[in-house]
């Protein structure tokens, strides 16, 4: 390892056979005692903890010097490893400490805005002001050099399968992919933007018509969306891209990313890896993103309840209406009246008006009581209900009762305590092609209008019946997070112009909005296809936190601001004038 000019040792790599060694250390002071005489100075970096002590065996300007350290000063160590009186078996340098022969005080700190001992919950707003202090936590550090680790492993392991590391701009054209584009003004060309990629997409796919074959890039990606623990508004992907390939060749590949990660960071080897449709997801889990680590999944109950004498159900089935139920085993006794309030709001942020629930404990108690005999005896053949177990049951529009049940599944399991420790993985494949937009009534891809539809579906653009297409897409589902994504890319630019048609973009838009896109197509485009992996959100999953927030160096607030830099903030007017731009009033 490379040494620095003073420095001997790091703070976390000393051992028994150190013992009688002249060393010095660098870092920061991470307890402070001083006892009449004797102090006692625990010295971090990020290699670990060290103890220094101060005695008589040490000279007195070292023993003053030490008496005036306080918490996280910097300071520099001369002295002799010596066996400790006392071990400490919670530090792996517990074994012995350093007889401090002179401390020198390199740096000095203020009193601190918050404890960085790791035992006192501590505001994320004041973490995030002070991220240069919160980044001193052990806990943080540890995630970075996972992430560090991850990354290294992933090139080594596309450069083995031929893979090569390509940059794309970051200063680009804007194109409508789905969320509000990040813009940036050209002072050279006024009234005209850049904008900062929301992924590599058009880029990669012509790097496939170039010849690179196999491409991929840890690359930084922008999109000025909705927040929430697991986004940020700039993100890091894993970005892959290859030729002459089909749906299970990705898959295959991107499982291999897989288990090089978990292999690498936590010395697992995940097992096979299942695939389900996405109409199956729907339909078992109301999510596209199902976690499958525990049961209580959805079953579909509308043909069943049909001639329900529930004038409740009876409305929900109205107009197209479904209705569904998930059963919680052994929830009669472990769900209060006041966790089923709860879950009952909790629907309606997904637009349902409320749950039905039934508890199997006798007579059956709760609103599917009043249901009769008959069909309560034919919910419990249906579901599996037993003695004990809660019932809760949706009944709505489909838009609505899938996400609702779905989320709130997950939200009964969290809360009650259901969700098993460990990882579970599914690919979901065969994703609709296009969904109506409930304002315009005009089709929208539901991945971006490069997504190649199946084969065999063809032949349905232009017919109507754009909605029974699918889509040759897959996703790779992880403990109900969506962690990798991707398709078979269009290749055929007949294709991908009857695409733009479809979702209401002329050939002069197309042309307008990816015309260097349509062009490479144009000139001998290979088919290709590829993936894109969330790599913030892999790297949360395997340090085992579920705030993406503690993965990232420098992350944004749910509000996209950085309180440490105070970004964004205002701009000098003059500096706008250049770039023939000016701020406008909120009215």
């Amino acid at each position: 390892m490379l040494s620095t000019p003073r420095r001997t040792h790091r703070c976390g790599d000393f051992s028994e056979a150190d013992i009688g060694a002249q060393v010095c250390v660098q870092g920061w002071a991470q307890n402070v005692r001083n006892m009449g005489g004797v102090s006692f100075l625990l010295l971090r970096d990020r290699s670990g903890l060290v103890q220094v002590v101060t005695d008589e065996r040490s000279p007195d300007a070292a023993r003053a010097d030490a008496e005036k350290v306080h918490l996280e000063y910097v300071l520099e160590v001369r002295g002799v490893v010596a066996r400790r009186a006392s071990p400490n078996s919670k530090l792996p340098t517990g074994q012995i400490e350093v007889v401090a022969e002179s401390v020198v005080i390199l740096s000095r700190t203020p009193a601190l805005p918050f404890n960085l001992d790791g035992h006192t919950t501590i505001n994320e707003d004041l973490r995030l002001q002070y991220r240069y202090l919160d980044l001193r936590r052990p806990e943080l550090q540890n995630n970075l050099v996972a992430r560090h680790r991850a990354a290294l492993a992933v090139r080594r392991y596309l450069d083995s399968e031929n893979f090569v590391e390509v940059e794309t701009p970051v200063l680009t054209k804007a194109t409508p992919e789905g969320a509000r584009d990040y813009l940036v003004p050209s002072r050279v060309h006024p009234g005209q933007w850049y904008a900062l990629p929301q992924s590599p997409q058009i880029f990669k796919q012509i790097l496939m018509v170039a010849g690179m074959d196999r491409y991929f890039q840890i690359v930084r990606c922008f999109r000025d969306e909705d927040l929430r623990a697991d986004r940020q508004p700039e993100f890091t992907q894993i970005d892959i891209e290859m030729s002459f390939v089909t749906r299970e060749t990705v898959i295959e590949l991107a499982t291999g990313v897989v288990r090089v990660l978990w292999r690498e960071i936590l010395g697992q080897e995940p097992g096979e890896i299942p695939v389900m449709s996405y109409a199956d997801a729907i339909s078992r889990f109301g999510l596209d993103s199902p976690d499958v680590r525990f049961g209580m999944e959805h079953v579909v109950l509308t043909g069943l309840l049909a001639g329900s004498s529930s004038p409740i159900i009876q409305a929900g089935l109205a107009d197209g209406g479904i209705a569904k139920a998930f059963v919680v085993p052994a929830g009669a006794e472990a769900a209060s009246r006041k966790q089923l309030d709860a879950w009952t709001l909790f629907v309606k942020r997904y637009g349902l008006g409320g749950i039905l629930w039934g508890k199997v404990a006798g007579p059956w108690t709760g609103p599917l009581a009043r249901l009769g005999e008959t069909e309560l005896s034919a919910l419990a053949a249906a579901t599996g209900a037993k003695e004990g177990d809660l019932v809760i049951l949706g009944v709505g529009k489909p838009e609505h009762i899938h996400p609702g049940l779905g989320r709130l599944r997950v939200q009964v399991a969290r809360d009650l305590g259901r969700i098993p420790a460990g990882f579970a993985f599914t690919w979901v494949v065969d994703f609709p092609s296009f969904e109506k937009d409930p304002e315009s009534g005009r089709w929208m891809a539901v991945h971006h209008p490069f997504t190649a539809p199946r084969p065999e579906h063809i032949a349905l653009l232009g017919t109507g019946r754009e909605g029974e297409m699918l889509a040759d897409a897959y996703d790779l589902v992880c403990n109900g997070y969506e962690i990798c994504g991707g398709s078979i890319r269009i290749h055929d630019p007949d294709v991908q112009a009857r695409v733009f048609s479809t979702i209401g973009l002329s050939d002069a838009e197309a042309q307008q909005k990816f015309g260097f896109l349509l062009d490479a197509l144009r000139h001998g485009a290979p088919p290709h296809g590829g993936c894109a992996f969330g790599f913030d959100r892999v790297i949360m999953l395997l340090c085992g936190t579920e705030n993406i927030r503690e993965v990232i160096a420098f992350p944004k607030t749910a509000s996209a601001q950085d309180l440490m830099s105070e970004a964004p903030s205002p701009v000098d007017p003059a500096q706008l004038g250049e770039l023939h731009v000016r701020n406008v009033e909120r009215e």
